[in-house]
């Protein structure tokens, strides 16, 4: 299994990190999705810019959909994943290559910039 994040949505994030000189996490709690380590805050205290994985934002998915979805490929515990805005697959994102295909085994993380998927949700 692969998730997948849309580009439109993850360029944000992105943008956000290498503004604030910053890594972007990874993580996988409640929901799969990306935010930059040093982003700005709602007054709530929730992060602004998040990109979710296309079915496991909770927001609009039900528990048990994302939360299967996320196990499926990441298993059952929570982590974050730190990595760097300038690796080369973040700059093709950030120049309107596609989307972020993530998927894992239980030591790496692989990612890839595959043809945007404009029908998905």
């Amino acid at each position: 299994m692969t998730l997948r994040f849309k580009g439109a949505e993850l360029r944000p994030v992105i943008a956000e990190a290498v503004t604030n000189q910053c890594r972007i996490i990874l993580v996988k709690d409640y929901g799969v999705y990306w935010l930059a380590e040093h982003g700005e805050f709602h007054p709530d205290g929730r992060q602004k810019l998040i990109a979710y994985a296309i079915g496991c934002n909770p927001d609009v998915a039900p528990f048990d959909d994302w939360w299967e979805r996320s196990r499926a490929e990441f298993g059952g515990d929570d982590f974050g994943e730190f990595f760097e805005p300038g690796d080369s697959v973040f700059t093709r994102i950030l120049d309107g290559a596609g989307d972020l295909e993530v998927s894992a085994t239980a030591t790496q993380i692989f990612l890839q910039v595959v043809a945007a998927n404009l029908g998905s949700n």
